[in-house]
């Protein structure tokens, strides 16, 4: 009995892992773990990758609509003057270019939204530090927040008229009103998000105040905060347009929204539908533009996406 003990004893202390123990083990896979999580590199994506990939979708996706619109043409759901065909909405555009006008309403609306939102963002990003780190302020304009977001933009077009007249303070006031609290929002949203052990770390490194705010709680707060500015641009484009179709002057333009308008006034049918393509259409270039590369590089950021 003896010599057997002894000798599996012997074939044990002769295996690989005999002289380590299981916290030894434990942290040599943890280290191969992290040696292999650190060998991931980010690789670009091919053209004709990323072509079929993020390009063909959508493509598809508006070729079929096309189709099924142009189908409903030909079945005669509904007249003319409810459903126009593609080709009378293309003959639009193509008047429009014509008339050097198409870019000039493109323009007069894009305009107005992008430095509307950039005022939104000025204010928006301090009012939300502010409600998100005092307690009181939270507590007394929190709320205020919150009913502001789900009014709707278009109730602050008349009294804005009233108050500011028919021009372009007008609409950028109505654009305030619409896009602050989804800024603030969505700040406040990311802070909360943050774990309290980052917070406490930085100010046991000194990053109180606004070090601490400009090092740590933004930072950590990006992607909350990120949401919130793609919240605050929709609600910026939608409350523009809202002004555009209520408020018509000669000294505003014609944007977007007021060729909106026109269209109804002519019973043009094929003019709408133009002025609602083109809406859409900008409301996607943005997003494609600006939020998704901002988005993709948060991300990678963060470890989060590996292709580029």
């Amino acid at each position: 009995m003896a010599s057997t003990d002894t000798g599996a004893d012997a074939g044990r202390n002769d295996s690989p892992a005999a002289g380590k123990s299981p916290d030894t083990q434990d942290l040599a896979g943890l280290e191969a773990g992290l040696d292999a999580l650190e060998s991931v590199q980010t690789v670009r994506t091919p053209l004709r990758e990323t072509l079929s990939r993020k390009v063909l979708p959508p493509v598809t996706a508006v070729a079929l609509v096309l189709v099924v619109w142009q189908l409903l043409v030909w079945a005669e759901v509904a007249p003319d003057y409810k459903l126009p065909a593609p080709s009378d909405v293309w003959g639009e555009v193509t008047d429009a270019w014509r008339q050097g006008t198409l870019l000039d309403y493109v323009w007069t609306s894009v305009s107005r939204g992008l430095l509307g939102f950039l005022m939104a963002l000025a204010i928006g990003t301090p009012l939300g530090l502010l409600v998100a780190r005092v307690k009181f302020v939270r507590a007394a304009v929190g709320p205020v927040l919150s009913g502001l977001q789900s009014l709707p933009s278009v109730a602050w077009v008349p009294p804005a008229v009233l108050w500011l007249g028919l021009d372009n303070s007008m609409m950028y006031a109505v654009i305030l009103l619409g896009a602050v609290p989804s800024v603030a929002n969505g700040l406040v949203a990311g802070i909360d998000q943050i774990p309290p052990l980052f917070l406490r770390a930085g100010r046991t490194l000194g990053a109180t105040g606004l070090r601490g705010a400009r090092y740590i709680v933004m930072p950590a707060a990006l992607p909350g905060y990120l949401a919130g500015l793609k919240q605050g641009w929709a609600f910026s484009w939608r409350s523009l347009m809202a002004a555009e179709i209520i408020a018509s002057s000669p000294d505003l333009g014609v944007g977007l929204g007021q060729l909106l308008e026109n269209g109804r006034n002519n019973a043009s049918i094929s003019q709408v539908f133009l002025a609602i393509f083109l809406i859409l259409l900008v409301g996607i270039a943005i997003d494609l533009l600006v939020f998704s590369p901002l988005e993709r590089r948060v991300l990678r950021g963060r470890g989060l996406l590996v292709t580029r």
